[in-house]
């Protein structure tokens, strides 16, 4: 199987079979050793007809037990030999078929490694999880033909030839009948790919679907939109379902045909046969190894029908992988590019007119939480765009150094499965000190007390043992610890109480004192706490300053801001739904 240190190497992404034919050189001995146990397994299946043929005619018939008892012997040493052939192709291409899994999935790994933030916005996950396990595998089985399949052709070459030496009408008979049996399966096998591909693009469609209403179901039966989203979803799936119907009926027909098949390919060879031997044309011992011949010939034609049909689907399956590999990261060499500014320093959005100073608390503040939530994307070289920092365009900085001194947090940001502690802290151990800093200022203490075990109190799947604002508070905590030179931090506080609020837009300002630090947010007790404040109206500042300077010289930021402190002042019993960002990949 694949070594976990070795490189993969670079795929042939120019087409579904270059792809499957790089899997195959990348492991050439082993396919190749699969290949001669397939071959030596599939002619050794051969071999004891014609030694029931030769105990036939020269013992029984001819009374010679010397003869008998030797073919005999034979026919055994021959059955052994099968079985270890049998045995060492099955594990040889069990190997090959892991090895294609494996390799293809570490591909997958690595590719959403390198496309990184662009990964959500041009894919979903469930898409590339039904990649990166169902595709892989069904790419993988098609590399069964280099072993038994290539076997199947040599062993259908050597019964030609067997049968040749006995009639050659026989052998006629053969060499044409499976040219014929594939051009019965040729049409479905071609009409199998189109409405597999269909089925699949269908079924990844609706499966991304299922994830956004499970992680939505909360705010769908808030808004009472759950009975319309539901119908939306089994409307579609019933579409899916005659898809799949319809997949089910050709694959149906391609395996009833390779059970039925090979049984009229066996009776077309043994009628003649049996009808030379009553003419007396071949003898008994002859009639034996022919039908021999011709039932053992049934694996190689099934292996011909199971093979196309996995090759039929392993390249839908592999057109989708090669359609994953072609999305491009922003940068194609995230140490490519010009160094980044030394020291703290201007950013600049052109597009929207924003400014931030550096080591200053700024808030960008809208009637639409999308168009400061695209400026924020901007500063932090998310998109493409005209974005300074200093006098250096942002596009033109080497990716991984704005990575490390640039971070955006957003509410979409994973929660991964593991203790709190992982959560807050990351991969890299912390000091004990900062994280509890961290916690503290996210205003997260409380959490962490509501544990059973505290900060090693496992967190499931995306946090959903919390709640919406627990969940809010600790992805602040895990952008405090991090402690970055410019963070950029979109609604961090849309999901709790105005009490809350409060505390952690203290919190985050002190934390991140002497910091460069940029939300967008249109909560009075966060704007109360900015350095400056940029409001934007259609994307653009019209105007910046102090809380209390733009309330006194914008009506329409008093008036922004006052719906703000309306919501916040209604009672516990008549709560209004917060305005929440949506995640950056659904903006996008």
């Amino acid at each position: 199987m694949a070594d976990p240190s070795m490189s993969t190497g670079t795929p042939d992404t120019a087409g579904p079979l270059r792809y499957i034919w790089w899997l195959i050189v990348s492991q050439r001995l082993r396919v190749l050793s699969g290949a001669l146990l397939g071959s030596g397994w599939m002619i050794g299946l051969m071999v004891p007809p014609y030694l029931l043929s030769r105990i036939i005619d020269d013992g029984l018939t001819a009374g010679n037990s010397s003869a008998l008892l030797g073919w005999t012997g034979a026919l055994l040493g021959v059955g052994l030999l099968n079985a270890w052939l049998a045995i060492m192709r099955h594990r040889v291409m069990t190997k090959v078929r892991m090895d294609a899994v494996f390799r293809s999935m570490r591909v997958v790994t690595e590719h959403a490694t390198r496309l990184g933030a662009v990964l959500p916005r041009r894919m979903a996950s469930s898409e590339v999880l039904a990649i990166g396990f169902g595709d892989v595998a069904q790419i993988a089985s098609v590399l069964t033909i280099t072993g038994p399949g290539l076997g199947a052709v040599v062993a259908y070459l050597v019964v030609a030839v067997l049968l040749l030496s006995i009639s050659p009408l026989l052998a006629v008979v053969v060499l044409l009948g499976v040219p014929v049996l594939a051009l019965l399966v040729g049409p479905l096998l071609g009409r199998l790919q189109g409405v597999e591909t269909t089925y699949r693009d269908q079924h990844g469609l609706l499966t991304t679907r299922l994830v956004d209403l499970i992680e939505g179901l909360r705010v769908l039966g808030g808004l009472g939109g759950k009975e319309v989203y539901a119908e939306r979803y089994r409307s579609r799936s019933r579409a899916l379902r005659s898809e799949g119907y319809r997949v089910g009926t050709v694959t149906s027909w391609i395996q009833a045909l390779a059970v039925g098949l090979p049984t009229v390919f066996l009776a077309a060879v043994t009628w003649p046969a049996a009808r030379m031997a009553v003419q007396g044309t071949i003898s008994t011992g002859q009639l034996v190894s022919v039908y021999g011949y011709a039932a053992v010939l049934v694996a190689p034609v099934s292996f011909f029908i199971e093979g196309g049909y996995d090759l039929s689907r392993g390249r839908v399956a592999a057109r989708r992988l090669i359609r994953f590999l072609a999305l491009r990261p922003s940068s194609a060499d995230p140490s490519a590019g010009r160094d980044a500014p030394e020291g703290p320093t201007v950013l600049r959005d052109p597009d929207s007119g924003v400014e931030v100073a550096p080591g200053r608390f700024t808030a960008l503040a809208g009637e639409h939480p999308g168009e400061a939530a695209l400026v924020v994307e901007r500063l932090g070289c998310f998109i493409d765009s005209k974005a300074e920092w200093g006098t250096v365009p942002l596009r033109e900085i080497a990716l991984n150094q704005v990575r490390e001194r640039i971070l955006l947090a957003d509410n979409g940001a994973v929660l991964f499965t593991g203790t709190l502690r992982e959560a807050v802290g990351g991969r890299a151990d912390r000091p004990a000190d900062a994280l509890e800093r961290a916690i503290e200022a996210a205003t997260a203490r409380d959490i962490v007390v509501g544990q059973p075990d505290g900060l090693d109190s496992v967190l499931a799947s995306q946090g959903r043992n919390l709640s919406g604002g627990q969940r809010q508070r600790i992805r602040l905590a895990r952008a405090l610890l991090a402690a970055p030179e410019v963070l950029l931090a979109v609604e961090p506080t849309s999901a709790v109480d105005a009490h809350t609020e409060a505390a952690m837009a203290a919190g985050l300002r002190a934390e991140r004192a002497g910091l460069t630090t940029v939300v967008t947010t249109t909560s009075p007790l966060v704007l109360e706490q900015a350095d400056t404040v940029c409001y934007l109206v259609d994307g653009r500042v019209a105007g910046s300053g102090t809380h209390r300077e733009l309330l006194a010289a914008e009506p329409g930021y008093r008036r922004l801001v006052a719906r703000e402190e309306a919501d916040e002042s209604r009672p516990a019993t008549a709560p209004a739904p917060r305005r929440t960002e949506p995640r950056i990949e659904e903006r996008a």
